[in-house]
């Protein structure tokens, strides 16, 4: 038998109004489909597993989202892709946003078809080009410390890119200056654009 968690009740006690009957039909869905599932919380979010991660649901001031960990070898009855949201139904309001019943708990069933199969959602492969295009103001302000050019120089592929875009994003040209002076003092550092976030 599958095991729900409490900390999902909470999860959805705590939820916005419009959103708890969303959560309470995909959960009663996901459990009539796969009454082995057992409940835990991943990134904060209610998630499904079974032979590994299935499904998981989340709610946020708006709307909700549900998604499956392999949606893309989901072969039928996938929906057409929505409003922009994490998971595989768009943004959800209301049940009404999300297929019948019936067509949900096939796709929760082919989800638990592929973990019993121990299927792997295969690796995108890296994009051929991976040549960086830097400015000209970027470089010649990195180049004038030495100790940020090494650390630009020795950077992976991405950790240059999220500086590049960083700095490049802004609106205007003094909050390009600024991410700029603090994009150097932190090469010289040795710090990744993300590296208040990154595990010690």
């Amino acid at each position: 038998m599958g095991k729900k968690d409490p900390r999902v009740d909470a999860y959805i006690a705590g939820a916005a109004h419009f959103a708890k009957p969303v959560l309470k039909h995909l959960r009663k869905t996901v459990h009539a489909a796969c009454p082995e599932a057992e409940e835990t919380l991943k990134w904060g979010a209610p998630t499904f597993m079974y032979h590994g991660m299935l499904c998981g649901m989340a709610a946020f001031k708006e709307h909700a989202t549900f998604g499956f960990w392999k949606h893309a070898l989901l072969v039928e009855d996938m929906p057409k892709p929505g409003q922009a949201a994490w998971g595989n139904f768009g943004r959800i309001t209301s049940v009404s946003d999300l297929p019948s019943e019936t067509t949900m708990r096939r796709l929760v069933k082919q989800a638990m078809a592929l973990n019993e199969q121990g299927v792997k959602v295969p690796r995108k492969a890296p994009p051929r080009d991976r040549t960086l295009s830097v400015p000209a103001y970027f470089m010649s302000a990195v180049r004038r410390n030495r100790k940020a050019h090494e650390t630009f120089k020795g950077f992976s592929y991405s950790c240059r890119k999220e500086y590049v875009e960083w700095v490049g994003e802004a609106k205007t040209d003094a909050t390009r200056s600024r991410r700029l002076e603090t994009a150097v003092a932190w090469m010289a550092e040795g710090k990744s654009r993300n590296w208040k976030y990154e595990r010690k």
